[in-house]
């Protein structure tokens, strides 16, 4: 088989959702661990926590608000994009606030991002619901991330942002917000490139390897704009991104969950 006819049988398989090889139910797995902090787990070595009374000292050191008693906690070893999205609609669905996300240099030895998010709340069942939703959406949030040895893909779309999009990447609420990301860098940029050429959409935020990253071999592409064109930007990206991810690892990219955008 010739190499353009592997690349294009590599991108067939994996944005058919139809011959998608398998695919992992969104119910929030609780097993594994007795203590009350503990929520649940989910796809990306990710856990879900819960502090029902967070200490007075940690408030001061965090410099978390007096009125959030109660703090939700995602830490994901790998995506931090699908946690940041999932977290979004949490923030959506449950009476809870983002206090803080923070990218770790992570994606366990790769090239990328693991992520922190912290929710407060000052009920704890209002951040235990938070980390609910987030573990739940993570199934859906991972179908657009692709891996090899040699680097990985992100793609993200909402129709409407909230806030925990705005804390990360300053996204509009309420309006169609888009990312794309790829390792190595150059790719990264290859894809923005793509997506803006590709539609009519605004540019929101742009991160690379020394400038708002956590000096990891990628690069973050954000926008914003009408909810038919933010989509079509994201797909002329992973058109884009599969192939040149294909170019340096000609093997069967693996994905976890089916492609959702």
């Amino acid at each position: 088989m010739r190499d353009e006819e592997r690349i294009q049988q590599i991108i067939s398989d994996v944005i058919n959702k139809e011959t998608a090889e398998r695919s992992v139910e969104k119910r929030t797995n609780t097993q594994g661990c007795g203590l009350t902090e503990f929520v649940g787990t989910a796809l990306g070595h990710t856990i879900g926590l819960v502090i029902a009374n967070v200490d007075n000292q940690l408030h001061d050191v965090m410099h978390i608000d007096g009125k959030y008693r109660s703090l939700g906690i995602i830490g994901g070893r790998t995506g931090a994009g699908p946690h940041i999205f999932a977290a979004d609609e949490a923030v959506k669905a449950t009476n809870s606030e983002i206090v803080a996300i923070e990218l770790a240099r992570d994606t366990e030895g790769g090239g990328g991002h693991g992520c922190m998010i912290i929710f407060g709340a000052e009920d704890v069942s209002d951040v235990r619901r938070a980390v609910e939703v987030t573990l739940s959406e993570i199934a859906r949030t991972m179908g657009d991330v692709y891996g090899t040895p040699a680097g990985h893909l992100e793609f993200q779309y909402t129709a409407r942002a909230s806030h925990a999009l705005y804390k990360a990447f300053g996204a509009p609420p309420g309006k169609a917000f888009g990312m794309t990301c790829a390792s190595p860098a150059a790719i990264g940029v290859v894809i923005a490139d793509a997506a803006a050429k590709a539609a009519v959409i605004e540019a929101v935020s742009y991160a690379s390897p020394a400038k708002g990253t956590s000096f990891s071999n990628e690069v973050i592409f954000t926008f914003s704009g009408d909810s038919g064109a933010v989509r079509q930007a994201v797909i002329a990206a992973r058109e884009t991104g599969l192939q040149l991810l294909a170019a340096l690892d000609p093997t069967p990219i693996k994905f976890t969950t089916t492609p959702y955008i």
